[in-house]
């Protein structure tokens, strides 16, 4: 089993700056996509940004040029640095990661940060 884990959320002013971490643990083989996704209240849950295990990376329109992401393959952990936050950033982050156990890959969701952008 595979336990994924967000910190790091909390309520910022509009143009300020949070760090968001996302550990995997458990029987982990190896680990493909690491990702973040979000929700806002009443809307679908849409990715933010991605990287693949060799650095690729792919953002949502509308965070590009604001929030970064990036990885520590030995660590098993995802960041998202996110600058420039506006109020429609406001949503519960969720970690998503496509790893293999003893079989085949799978995706696993962490349970979600809320960050709160006042304007």
């Amino acid at each position: 089993q595979v336990q994924v884990v967000e910190s790091g959320g909390g309520l910022v002013q509009a143009g300020g700056s949070l760090r968001l971490s996302c550990a995997a643990s458990g029987s982990i083989f190896s680990i493909n996509i690491m990702a973040w996704y979000r929700q806002a209240p009443g809307k679908q849950r849409d990715l933010v940004a991605r990287i693949t295990n060799g650095g690729i990376t792919n953002y949502a329109d509308s965070v590009k040029g604001r929030f970064t992401i990036s990885r520590d393959n030995a660590k098993d952990t995802v960041y998202l640095q996110m600058n420039s936050l506006k109020p429609e950033d406001t949503a519960v982050y969720y970690c998503n990661v496509v790893a293999r156990t003893m079989g085949s890959f799978r995706s696993y969701w962490g349970q979600g940060t809320q960050v709160t952008v006042s304007s």
